[in-house]
């Protein structure tokens, strides 16, 4: 391993999504995100963003997604958002639960969600 004051943070993170892509693990990401509706153009953002958080993970509330993915898929998504919300007037949050999310996730209340982890039968 190398230390991360020897190179710029963006090589750092590129080396650790490789690194966890090639061992295939998928962990819990929970994204959120607050979209200005105020002009039609923040509504076609808001759309967008829910349409891309979708394909790859489920809606748990409004505005906030449980994706159980790679890391590869992670940067896929975060590129993916960004070149849709205005950085100006939106916001996004990524929290990486990591591989080992299930003691870390606390639910009360009506489940609407799947296990995603779980086998689907269709």
């Amino acid at each position: 391993m190398f230390k991360q004051c020897c190179l710029p943070d963006i090589f750092v993170e590129i080396w650790m999504l490789i690194h966890h892509s090639l061992r295939g693990k998928k962990m819990l990401i929970l994204i959120t995100y607050d979209v200005n509706t105020q002009t039609s153009q923040g509504v076609k953002r808001l759309s967008k963003v829910a349409k891309i958080c979708t394909n790859y993970g489920q809606r748990v509330q409004n505005s906030v997604f449980e994706c159980l993915v790679n890391a590869t898929q992670f940067a896929m998504i975060k590129k993916q958002l960004l070149d849709v919300v205005d950085l100006e007037k939106d916001s996004i949050r990524y929290y990486v639960l990591g591989e080992q999310y299930k003691n870390k996730v606390e639910h009360i209340g009506k489940e609407n969600g799947i296990d995603m982890s779980g086998t689907l039968i269709c």
